[in-house]
């Protein structure tokens, strides 16, 4: 038996292929191939000698239609040609009678085979009338039509008695029909997205769904007859215009999941306490002033959103849910945290953002468990000591708050991972800051720092830090020290008054997003094209008039922004696109052009230097004094040459980095402090006419 015959199995994903391998037809057992994320055009003929094949998927292909001889893969039970360019699927695949599957989201499906299919998948097609084959799909479980542009649907959905699945969110129904609602066998049903104002009470029918789903649309009610689903595990009413919930809605004994975000709910009923299963309830956005004190009954809850209300104290209520893991009272107007929280032994997640906190409650501190807490944009300005008990603490949120130095407290929690500080009064950074050997995230922007706080290099962890300055006191430089931070992949230095890089950003070799917009920066240092692993270079709203010709050694740079920049090297019309490879091939013409202009330069002075002036004139270029009178006894050379080779050893020398524009800019001073000011004329003019001409 040779070796293709052993394989069932092929994966040739996203391998850059133009078409289908040769070698994959000699795998006569092949029963699973995946060509997906490639760009092949066409189907082979020799592909469909593989009759044994179960599983087919070209999705993301160039595919702009499937050839008749599809039906010779008799056992063919999967197909997806997702995010192709085929307008029909041929007729010939109903002749697959062992087709399950069929996945053809992202292209105009006009028409559809009949076949014994299971799951048919159309999402993103732009239907607005649904293919009449559809409906004598007696065997169809799983429809999913969501991304369409489908108004109404057939009365013959109701034809889909097997159906357990049906998707059509977005999509724009403004009503269903009422032979929807003898799909029995419905289990899960999904609206979001769409126009309706209401659902029939009809729905009582669907016995056994377990998912409901009628987010983003303008119902004002939703029918009792909801409470009719004994089957019902997750009710999502999100993004409507509901004031009450159902009176019977302790009947959906078996709920699990309650959305309501985003209606006019200004209660949530009490019978909710008899739903034994709930776990979770999501009504943020809402009206609530209170919460039913019936709800220590649902011991099972384990998250709780109730963001954006109208609360003015933590509710006494949710001590009671002793399996709360999840709780977020964002945007209320809560003034204090009593003891009642520390009966939530088991909350490891907890947002208090946007309330009226003025303390940060000593209560929180008992909560062991909790890793991510957040108390930003509230009246906070210190920290209690017993904050060193939180030791699980991996996440911290405290922007927008009062502080006026960085909390020494902190630094007793050795597992923070993250910190934002950011939007409050900051002036110091304490030392004891080093203690935090596992911090990977620190956003202290927009605080008073007079200088730049030098104790962050001290936490070698560091991979984000942001410590942009919209206000007060600015930056003018960053310390050398910044190369220290060696693990750093993002920074963030916006907003301040920097007119230039430290060399030593070079030296963050793992540095993938630097971020600089709105500073003062004139150039940038030749360090940065050692920056090996940037991705994101961010510039917009600076004082750059060029670029170093090095930044093309930035390999894996994928965007460059340049905005709001007086650049004119390269031309700011090429620096618009944000990709450095045509700035590249710009920069390394204008190398070319620019080194020559100098070489002309070079050879106009030393034709206009005179004996008499040779030695102050290579004096003034710092050259020397026993190479200035080798090179003046020398009888080899004429005092052209003698001149000539002194200005490119001075250029080789004491520039070696300095592009030819500044070094000539720099002849024309050192001719200035000779006296030599028809030679500077000379090299200026030289200068204009080579920017008049076009390269």
């Amino acid at each position: 038996m040779s070796p293709e015959t052993d394989i069932n199995s092929i994966n040739l994903h996203s391998k850059e292929l133009t078409a289908v391998p040769c070698n994959v037809f000699k795998c006569t057992n092949l029963q699973i191939l995946h060509l997906s994320n490639n760009s092949i055009t066409n189907l082979p003929k020799n592909l469909f000698i593989l009759s044994k094949l179960e599983i087919l998927t070209l999705e993301g292909n160039g595919l702009v239609h499937l050839p008749a001889e599809i039906s010779h893969l008799s056992h063919l039970t999967a197909l997806n040609v997702n995010r192709n360019q085929i307008a029909d699927l041929p007729s010939e695949i109903g002749k697959l009678k062992k087709i399950k599957q069929i996945f053809a989201n992202q292209y105009n499906i006009t028409q559809l085979p009949s076949s014994n299919l299971h799951v048919l998948n159309l999402d993103c097609n732009q239907i607005s009338t649904l293919p009449k084959a559809i409906f004598k799909l007696s065997q169809l479980v799983k429809l999913s039509l969501s991304g369409n542009l489908l108004k109404s649907l057939p009365k013959e959905v109701g034809d889909l008695k097997n159906l357990r699945e049906l998707d059509l969110n977005k999509n724009q129904l403004t009503f269903l029909p009422v032979q929807l609602y003898n799909l029995t066998s419905l289990e899960e049903l999904n609206l979001d997205d769409n126009k309706l104002t209401g659902i029939s009470d009809n729905l009582q029918n669907l016995k056994q769904l377990k998912l409901l789903s009628v987010a983003n649309n303008f119902l004002k009610a939703i029918t009792e007859k909801v409470c009719w689903c004994p089957e019902i595990e997750c009710l999502k009413l999100s993004g409507n215009q509901i004031s009450k919930l159902p009176k019977k809605i302790h009947h959906l004994k078996n709920l699990k999941e309650l959305r309501v975000d985003r209606n006019v709910l200004q209660e949530l009923p009490e019978q909710l306490s008899h739903l034994g299963d709930l776990s979770v309830i999501v009504c943020a956005q809402n009206n609530l002033l209170h919460l039913p004190i019936e709800l220590k009954n649902c011991g099972q809850i384990t998250k709780v959103d109730l963001s954006g209300n109208k609360l003015t104290e933590f509710p006494q209520v949710l001590s009671s849910l002793t399996s709360l893991l999840y709780l977020n009272l964002n945007q209320n107007n809560i003034f204090e945290i009593g003891d009642s929280i520390i009966d939530n032994t088991k909350l490891e997640h907890l947002e208090l953002n946007g309330n009226r906190l003025s303390v940060f409650s000593v209560h929180i501190c008992s909560l062991r468990n909790l890793t991510y807490l957040d108390l930003s944009k509230n009246e906070i300005s210190s920290l209690p000591s017993d904050i060193f008990k939180m030791e699980s603490l991996c996440e911290l949120f405290l922007h927008s708050n009062k502080f006026q130095c960085f909390p020494p407290e902190l630094c007793t929690l050795k597992h923070l991972m993250k910190i934002d500080l950011s939007q409050n009064l900051i002036q110091t950074v304490p030392l004891q800051i080093c203690h935090l050997q596992d911090l990977r995230d620190l956003n202290l922007s927009n605080n008073r720092f007079k200088t730049f706080p030098n104790e962050i290099f001290g936490v070698g962890s560091l991979e984000i830090l942001k410590i942009g300055q919209d206000n007060g006191m600015k930056f003018t430089s960053l310390p050398e020290d910044l190369g220290k931070l060696q693990k750093l992949k993002e920074l963030d230095i916006s907003n301040n008054a920097l007119t230039t890089l430290p060399d030593s950003i070079g030296e963050v070799k793992k540095l993938v997003q630097l971020t600089a917009t709105n500073n003062s920066l004139c150039h940038l240092p030749a360090a940065l094209s050692s920056m090996e692993a940037l991705q994101q270079l961010c510039l917009k709203g600076n004082q750059l008039t060029s670029l170093p010709s090095n930044i093309a050694g930035l390999q894996k740079l994928q965007q460059i922004h340049l905005e709001e920049n007086p650049i004119v090297r390269p031309p700011l019309t090429l620096c618009e696109g944000k990709q450095l490879y045509p700035i590249g091939r710009y920069l390394h013409s204008a190398d070319l052009r620019d080194e020559k202009v100098l070489q002309k330069i070079f050879k106009l002075v030393s034709c206009n230097v005179t004996k008499e002036d040779f030695r102050f004139f290579c004096k003034k270029l710092h050259i020397k004094e026993e190479i200035i009178k080798g090179i003046a006894k020398s009888r080899s050379l004429e005092l052209p040459d003698k001149i000539l080779h002194m200005l490119n050893m001075w250029k080789a020398e004491q520039h070696p980095n300095s592009t030819p524009v500044d070094i000539s800019d720099q002849l024309i001073r050192v001719l200035l402090m000779c006296d030599l000011y028809n030679t500077a004329l000379k090299v200026n003019m030289l200068k204009i006419h080579s920017k008049a001409i076009k390269f």
